[in-house]
């Protein structure tokens, strides 16, 4: 078991809708949180937000961080360091999404989205993960995605992302079990969060009437699964139930999921 009361938690992408879920349940259960976003004043705008709601744990710091480039990760974690708490747990929340077919998405665009979303992760990881093995202590947390299980048109650049952080978070777990760290990858289904509102780009973007809001699911029943899960130090989460049904959909009848996606795709869903 993962013991989250008084355990020092870095949170990335936390002004998103994951990531404020997190930190108010994360408060609610009496951890220490490290915040990072790429705005520091909306980051703190909504952190005292969440504190006159939650008055249990510990915001330690709010770090604004471009986390899209070696560079940026490398800074975060000096910043981290200075504080001169050993950190417990990472959990790497952050993310961006698109939607268009694979050639007409701008390069530079699905190139930062592999950055943020694959990219950074590893990064992240690689540093704090040295630490975590010094102390034979530790907890990896990769909140991915459905979309690193099945690949719907329009979606080629970023599930290949959560795809590869599936792989990544796997491999992890197999290098580190034997140190005691753990590592829980989260694979939610579309969830009403602004990911929901990412750029979409050509031809399937304009023949899309987009995604049916009858299926998007509850941030905060998400996450709150979610934490049962690293709490249980699972490694695959599938936090919601549409989530898990396609998954065992893609598990154990794969050609019935294909024959449904087809015909979500001729309604232009």
């Amino acid at each position: 078991m993962t013991e989250l009361n008084n355990a020092v938690v870095l949170i990335t992408g936390a002004a998103g809708g994951f990531g404020q879920e997190l930190t108010k349940q994360l408060l609610a259960k009496g951890s220490r949180l490290i915040l990072t976003d790429l705005d520091l004043k909306i980051l703190q705008e909504q952190v005292t937000n969440i504190q006159s709601e939650v008055t249990t744990g510990e915001v330690i710091q709010c770090f604004e961080a471009n986390l899209a480039s070696r560079t940026g990760c490398h800074h975060l974690y000096q910043q981290v360091k200075t504080l001169n708490m050993p950190l417990d747990i990472l959990i790497n929340n952050a993310g961006i999404g698109l939607f268009g077919r694979m050639d007409e998405v701008p390069a530079e665009k699905w190139e930062q989205l592999m950055e943020v979303n694959l990219m950074t992760p590893m990064r992240l990881s690689s540093l704090f993960v040295a630490d975590m093995i010094a102390r034979q202590q530790g907890h990896i947390v990769n909140i991915s995605s459905l979309a690193g299980w099945i690949a719907p048109a329009g979606m080629a650049h970023y599930c290949t992302s959560k795809f590869g952080l599936r792989g990544f978070s796997e491999g992890l777990f197999n290098e580190v079990k034997p140190y005691n760290i753990k590592v829980t990858a989260v694979y939610p289904f579309f969830s009403r969060t602004p990911i929901l509102q990412s750029a979409r780009y050509g031809t399937l973007a304009q023949n899309s009437d987009g995604f049916s809001n009858k299926f998007v699911t509850e941030p905060g029943k998400v996450m709150a699964k979610a934490i049962q899960g690293i709490v249980r130090n699972q490694l695959h989460v599938f936090p919601d139930p549409m989530a898990n049904s396609i998954h065992l959909l893609k598990q154990y009848f794969p050609s019935l999921l294909d024959w449904i996606g087809d015909r979500a795709s001729r309604r232009g869903v």
